[in-house]
């Protein structure tokens, strides 16, 4: 693993990427970044205040500074929005700063991890496994454009999902990565 590349999570929400993130970062002694909590920091709104105030362009136009910020840095671990990729040039900026790791989960866990949660905008209304399924087939192409590896998070807790994160970034890649 280049020790001074960038490990950037990405993922729809809900498959874990800022727990998993941190917890990654913690074992690799790294800093972590969550471009979310970024925007949020710069904008002072949340990511559903952005998006109700001022629509998905803004926010994915502050989402683009917010990864070029992150990605600057170097031996970090990135967490992004899960409509990142959806951007060609995020993917460039991404794939130019380091190693790319996607977190996949079935439609029915992500649901059921977001339920609850009324911070997510393109699902505010509708959280059904339909509209999920649907958002996750139109990213699908985008996130196999940009991993190299896919860890599906549905049935394992989040330190067994970093441990395989490990042991793949350590190059024991004979493992299944799931996705």
């Amino acid at each position: 693993m280049a020790d001074r590349a960038n490990i950037i999570l990405i993922g729809f929400m809900g498959t874990g990427k800022t727990a998993i993130g941190k917890r990654l970062a913690q074992a690799l002694g790294r800093p972590f970044i969550d471009t979310d909590k970024e925007i949020e920091k710069v904008t002072g709104m949340s990511i559903a205040q952005i998006f109700n105030k001022h629509g998905e362009i803004r926010f994915r136009s502050e989402e683009r500074i917010a990864i070029k910020k992150a990605c600057a840095s170097r031996n970090a671990v990135i967490a992004t929005g899960g409509g990142a990729v959806m951007d060609v040039d995020n993917i460039k900026i991404m794939k130019n700063s380091g190693r790319i790791i996607c977190l996949t989960a079935r439609p029915e866990v992500i649901q059921s991890r977001i339920k609850r949660k009324d911070n997510r905008p393109l699902l505010h209304r509708d959280k059904s496994i339909k509209k999920i399924s649907e958002l996750l087939c139109q990213r699908e192409v985008f996130y196999k454009q940009a991993a190299e590896a896919f860890f599906d998070t549905s049935d394992e807790e989040h330190e067994q999902v970093v441990d395989r994160i490990l042991h793949y970034l350590r190059g024991n890649t004979n493992e299944s990565c799931g996705g």
